[in-house]
């Protein structure tokens, strides 16, 4: 164990209360992620935007958070964890009300980027857990941490439905959600984190933060905008050759800077390389059951064949909501399986539940009982894998690397939904049902089919990840959590 966190002395009373600000956080973190979602189509009519220029309002948090993650994760190691959190909730607050207050789609898309600044809060909540509280039960805090990041997402989809109901819905009002969120959370920050015992200092590395910076964007950018860019296209093909120079020059930085953002043997490190892998996996399935099952159920019956008619409402509500909300739950009882059987079990079982939940989506996605069944065994799913990827990653990187090291995993699975949005909005446009002149395309039912089968193809890799990729990884001394046994364990209910 380091130096560093050792000489932090385990603190009996608070750290339920500290688990639960950093929580509040991390939810309000993935809200931000999902808030607009629901009110894409007002934003394009209010501002009379088109399709392409409003979908820079999502695509502008995800460049943003793939830029800013992993250097402010650094930014915390080195300065202070608290001090790096307050300051990202301040600027995550201004994107908030500047996005509340203006009707210009420049603007907005401003505010979006400020707000994808905040993604950088869910490691460095990480990195508090891990000097704060006591080994035993850091698997269940950071479990708890973790699965409210896929409550809020679904949360901040119920909340931006029943904001823009009625006959003059106002987009605004999802944003001044936003700003009332993280002044509770800047709040919880203030009052119940304690300064960083622990900063390694040194100098920042702007220039390997560059090179990284202009890697994601040109790796994003076309993943995100290549349905309309066109796939063959010289943007799209250029801007994937330009990410490949990038990663090159990446590495190079990394491996001549003396003090880089980013320790390249750390980066290759195998639980580190396959913990990544793991996580773009999980992030890809997680988001293609989000947008598939919300696409599946609006389909009007009468015209397809199949699908429910469900409002954007009632799709986040009835049939999104309850996987949420098994995620929450679920997380708990994989931070008891990460300290019963370790975190690399861990993952495995929830991986072979996530083929379970799509399998069954796959198979039967024609009654309401069914998608809402497969929903809840898919958030099961994807809580233990919230539960164990965090306590793979603390296990296999030192104490001054944890905050860059959890900031390159969100990343990973930032890149995962990416790709899923990419991916299953390309196979639902690829067939379609012939409709009537005027009416717009709707996809065949097959491609949903094909779709959730993708789906639980990435999470069979999940599996073979976990129990061949991760098989012969090691935790350092610097390690308190153990990734093939469990950790030594306090009473098994106490998980904070």
């Amino acid at each position: 164990m380091s130096n560093a966190h050792r000489a932090a002395p385990p603190r009996a009373s608070g750290q339920t209360l500290l688990v639960l600000a950093l929580g509040l956080a991390a939810m309000v973190v993935s809200m931000m992620q999902t808030l607009v979602v629901p009110v894409l189509s007002i934003i394009q009519s209010d501002l009379d935007a088109t399709t392409a220029n409003v979908s820079w309002v999502t695509t502008a948090t995800l460049l943003s958070a793939a830029v800013f993650t992993p250097l402010l994760g650094r930014f915390g190691d080195q300065h202070g964890k608290k001090q790096t959190l307050v300051g990202v909730l301040l600027v995550m607050i201004a994107g908030s009300v500047l996005a509340a207050t203006t009707s210009s789609l420049t603007w907005l898309i401003v505010g979006r980027v400020m707000q994808g600044a905040a993604t950088a809060i869910f490691p460095l909540a990480l990195s508090v857990l891990r000097e704060e509280i006591k080994p035993a039960k850091l698997p269940g805090a950071m479990a708890l941490v973790s699965g409210t990041l896929a409550f809020g997402s679904g949360l901040a989809l119920v909340g931006a439905g029943l904001l823009t109901q009625g006959s003059d819905p106002d987009y605004h009002r999802v944003f001044w959600l936003a700003v009332v969120l993280a002044v509770v959370a800047l709040a919880g920050v203030l009052f119940v984190v304690p300064a960083s015992r622990a900063k390694t200092g040194g100098r920042t590395d702007w220039l390997g933060a560059l090179a990284l910076a202009l890697l994601l964007v040109l790796l994003l950018l076309p993943i995100s905008q290549g349905h309309e860019w066109g796939w063959t296209s010289g943007r799209t093909i250029g801007a994937f050759a330009g990410a490949i120079v990038m990663a090159g020059v990446w590495v190079l930085t990394e491996l001549r800077v003396k003090e880089p953002m980013v320790d390249m043997r750390m980066f290759v490190h195998r639980p580190v390389l396959f913990t990544n892998l793991a996580g773009l996996l999980l992030g890809f399935a997680m988001f293609a059951q989000f947008i598939g099952v919300s696409y599946l159920v609006q389909m009007p019956e009468q015209l397809t064949g199949y699908g429910f008619g469900a409002s954007v409402l009632d799709a986040a509500v009835v049939y999104l909501l309850p996987t949420t909300l098994v995620s929450l739950v679920g997380a708990q009882f994989g931070g008891l399986l990460v300290r019963r059987i370790g975190a690399r079990l861990t993952l495995a079982a929830g991986a072979a539940f996530g083929v379970a939940g799509f399998a069954w989506l796959t198979a039967a996605h024609g009654t309401t009982a069914s998608v809402i069944g497969a929903g809840m065994v898919i958030g099961l799913a994807i809580s233990f894998g919230y539960a164990s990827m965090p306590a793979l990653i603390v296990a296999s990187v030192p104490a001054h690397q944890t905050g860059i090291a959890n900031g390159i995993n969100s990343i990973s699975r930032s890149v995962g939904s990416a790709i899923a949005s990419a991916m299953i909005t390309s196979l639902l446009a690829s067939k379609t049902i012939e409709l009537p002149d005027g009416m717009p395309a709707l996809p065949q039912e097959s491609q949903f089919t094909l779709s959730f089968a993708i789906a639980g193809a990435a999470f069979a890799l999940v599996v073979a990840v976990a129990l061949i990729g991760l098989k012969a990884a090691h935790a350092p001394r610097a390690a308190v959590v153990r990734t093939d046994r469990p950790a030594v364990a306090e009473p098994a209910a106490e998980l904070v």
